[in-house]
């Protein structure tokens, strides 16, 4: 990717797990930020991210690494924003800009509109990208490219800010796409949270099977169960903040989701082989258009590398 100039003079990273180290990485790589500062208050986690050489400056004092700064990315667990965003807002200076890249939205507009002071522009954003892996070893700067980052400002958010938001993800990699809060964790429920909670609890339930032993779902693991426990090996904390942040649009498709296991449970007993013919097609035909569209590629994916991320 060519090189532009700098977008913000100084860019503050909350948090340097594997979103905060990548997109540490891709600012580094476009030259997106004058001073780029990480910030962890996991001192192992920031000496990593140090001696990884993905910032200019390093502090594990969120106040002393948000003060004067531009662009202020939350790369935290959903659950932890709120708390930070009280403790840096005495130092945010005017016309600040912060953001995020959790996927729950209306939850960071809610914690965070009340406590963001006047002048200061509050315009989040979740990179619809990521592994199962985590800490700063595992971030990658094409994490982000051609992958979607939903930005979700509020109507009267100051546009110029928002602008600013689309032209740094866009020069980062990422096709940008301005969402409501309540539509966007609604849709994100079905495509990433759901799947995430069933992964969570098929590889649970084989775990617990008092019949099959677990060495024998190790051994015999298909590729649809090793898929699985790709998804299921992904940060415990984050998941379970999205989960308790984003619980109604979740309950709402986990309803959804039910009904329909319910009548695909029913064809199976009585024999239906129509219906089951034609719920396979309709589901295969939905992963050629994800591929199709570019979300993802038909190579198989057992051993596949993750470069460029998956979508989380």
């Amino acid at each position: 990717m060519d090189e532009v100039a700098a977008i913000f003079d100084t860019v503050t990273i909350i948090g340097a797990g594997l979103i905060g180290s990548s997109l540490a990485r891709a600012i580094k790589r476009g030259g997106l930020s004058n001073n780029l500062v990480l910030c962890d208050q996991d001192k192992a986690v920031l000496q990593e991210a140090e001696a990884l050489c993905l910032a200019d400056n390093y502090i594990a004092d969120v106040k002393l690494a948000t003060e004067g700064s531009d662009l202020i990315i939350f790369a935290v667990p959903v659950g932890a924003i709120e708390a930070i965003g009280i403790v840096i807002s005495p130092v945010l200076k005017p016309d600040a800009i912060i953001s995020d890249v959790g996927s729950v939205k209306s939850k960071v507009l809610k914690a965070l509109k009340p406590i963001v002071p006047d002048g200061v522009h509050l315009v989040p954003g979740h990179p619809v990208a990521g592994t199962e892996e985590s800490g700063p070893a595992a971030g990658f700067a094409s994490l982000f490219d051609d992958r979607w980052c939903i930005l979700t400002p509020e109507p009267d958010a100051d546009e110029a800010a928002v602008q600013k938001m689309e032209d740094f993800w866009r020069t980062i990699g990422s096709r940008v796409e301005i969402m409501d809060a309540d539509h966007h964790d609604l849709v994100l429920a079905i495509t990433s949270h759901v799947p995430h909670l069933i992964a969570y609890n098929i590889v649970g339930t084989a775990s617990d099977l008092e019949t099959v032993t677990r060495s024998e779902v190790i051994k015999y693991s298909a590729g649809g169960f090793r898929d699985f426990t790709r998804i299921a090996a992904s940060d415990p904390t984050m998941w379970r903040d999205v989960f308790l942040n984003n619980k109604d649009a979740v309950l709402e498709m986990l309803g959804r989701f039910s009904e329909d296991l319910t009548a695909l449970q029913r064809a199976i007993r009585w024999g239906d082989g129509d219906a089951l013919f034609d719920l396979f097609s309709r589901t295969r035909n939905i992963r050629k258009r994800i591929i199709d569209a570019g979300q993802e590629t038909p190579d198989a994916d057992f051993g596949r590398s993750h470069e460029p991320g998956v979508d989380d």
